[in-house]
């Protein structure tokens, strides 16, 4: 079983520093190819619970993505982009998930062919976000894209666990064969240190 990005090696041309930014991209893209094109479109705007719907995750990892790297070049927002975030939330019934993944994946795209071209002198360069215009630089919005991807593919897997019959098949392997022979189960769990009731 092919392991995580993570344990693939380093993505070419991305400085060392932001080398966990580019694989939760990677890990991210790869995760939504497996599992949205399982997705119906009846099931994209449940919202179990008052949770966020599959859908709302689909459109806030693109637009999310996608306002994160223009604060990182150090540009404002343009209006169409905050006429996204303000339809983020609103359901689309008839938008098939194959429209919201191909916009995601463009916006991924784009975040990995910033990260190529992004230089460590400049991480710590100031950059201002939102209205508000708080403070952050170059490393810490992108630090913080890495991490808020890797958080809203979770939670989409989350919800249509929770709205299916079944849960989804399982993804790539959380530790590679070598990890295997010293103590580890297949597929990344934990080994089983249970007591053998027979022989106790």
């Amino acid at each position: 079983m092919t392991p995580e990005a993570w344990l693939r090696g380093p993505v070419e041309d991305v400085i060392p520093e932001l080398q966990p930014v580019a694989h939760s991209l990677v890990q991210a893209r790869e995760d939504l190819n497996r599992i949205v094109p399982m997705v119906s479109e009846a099931e994209l705007w449940v919202a179990p619970g008052g949770a966020a719907s599959p859908g709302f995750h689909l459109r806030h990892l693109a637009g999310s993505t996608d306002r994160l790297l223009t604060y990182a070049r150090g540009e404002e927002l343009s209006q169409e982009q905050k006429r996204h975030l303000a339809t983020e939330k609103e359901p689309q019934p008839g938008l098939p998930a194959e429209l919201l993944l191909e916009e995601v994946q463009e916006v991924f795209d784009r975040a990995l062919a910033h990260l190529r071209v992004v230089s460590a002198h400049e991480l710590d360069d100031e950059r201002l976000v939102g209205r508000a215009e708080l403070p952050s630089n170059v490393r810490g919005l992108l630090y913080h894209m890495g991490e808020h991807v890797t958080r809203h593919v979770g939670q989409l897997i989350t919800t249509l666990n929770v709205n299916r019959d079944r849960p989804l098949p399982p993804g790539p392997a959380k530790v590679p064969p070598d990890e295997e022979r010293r103590g580890h189960a297949p597929g990344g769990a934990l080994p089983d240190t249970s007591p053998d009731p027979e022989g106790e």
